[in-house]
């Protein structure tokens, strides 16, 4: 098996998120990063570990093509409102959007769910895990500060946490990475593979 890894495997990352490609870049330098577009990006009315799941595996499937020499991992980041469990906040759409999003968060805690899936060996496995994060109570001169720099686009909920963020905010329970956008449980396996592969 480790000779098949060190030697046919090609690796992808099937996401435009420079923060998925910084830590998955460290296990697998020769990482082909390249976003997949055209995904319907919706979910059912549920839970919001169910929504980023769904939406994992729609990008998951939406592969065609695969191939058993191929490492592919795809993954999608939510975060769950404070007050409704099914109620998720994405990505901003622009200043206003990232303001009230940043607003909502201000002084509170939430529950990041990054759910990724990993293909491997000719089957798809998928992995959900969750995080909770302390904000600060944010001034209006951070605020303002944190929308113009333009530090949300991109980011669930209009932050990041490896980012200017990392000022305002404390992880209180869960890892780093499921905020980041690779969930924990999927990062232990790829961890592994990685070490094959070395």
């Amino acid at each position: 098996m480790a000779t098949l890894l060190r030697f046919m495997l090609r690796v992808w990352l099937a996401s435009a998120s420079t923060r998925r490609q910084q830590i998955l870049t460290e296990l697998f330098p020769e990482i082909i990063c390249k976003a997949l577009t055209g995904i319907n990006e919706t979910a059912d009315n549920v839970e919001v570990n169910e929504q980023v799941l769904q939406i994992c595996k729609k990008k998951a499937y939406a592969i065609q093509n695969l191939d058993q020499q191929e490492l592919i991992i795809v993954s999608d980041t939510m975060l769950e409102d404070p007050d409704f469990e099914n109620v998720a906040l994405g990505k901003p759409n622009d200043e206003v959007e990232a303001a009230m999003m940043l607003h909502r968060l201000s002084g509170r805690r939430h529950r990041v769910w990054s759910s990724t899936g990993i293909y491997f060996s000719g089957a798809w496995s998928f992995f959900t895990d969750s995080s909770i994060v302390e904000f600060q109570e944010l001034s209006d001169e951070n605020l303002v500060k944190l929308v113009l720099n333009g530090s949300w686009k991109g980011k669930a909920g209009g932050y990041d946490l490896a980012g200017e963020m990392s000022k305002f905010a404390s992880l209180i329970d869960g890892h780093e990475t499921t905020v980041l956008g690779i969930a924990e449980s999927a990062m232990q396996v790829l961890i592994e593979l990685s070490k094959e592969s070395s």
